[in-house]
């Protein structure tokens, strides 16, 4: 039963935080610092994503093909190319990194 009383309390929060957003004022939304701090949020949230999948499994940090993959989709984006590029690239590199004994 505590188990409920957690999702519930958890989905209070949440609608709590979403109502606080619509009732914000749009002075404070608009602001730059709000814009600023916003997308600098975003792009750490993105970043430690990208690395936690990129070289951890579990509680372990473990190098595998995903590093060649991460790698090969790092230089494709440099190289200005699309996404969908970026993706077979990085698919290509691990399977490549895994037919050579990679884990």
């Amino acid at each position: 039963m505590t188990a409920w009383l957690w999702v519930l309390g958890a989905c209070a929060v949440a609608y709590v935080i979403k109502l606080a957003g619509y009732l914000a004022p749009d002075s404070l939304v608009d602001s730059p610092a709000m814009r600023h701090a916003s997308a600098s949020v975003t792009v750490g949230l993105l970043a430690s994503l990208v690395v936690t999948n990129a070289f951890a499994s579990g509680q372990q940090l473990v190098p595998d093909a995903r590093i060649a993959a991460l790698v090969a989709a790092i230089v494709a984006l440099k190289l200005r190319a699309p996404f969908l590029l970026v993706v077979v690239v990085g698919a290509v590199a691990a399977a490549l990194a895994r037919l050579a004994g990679m884990p």
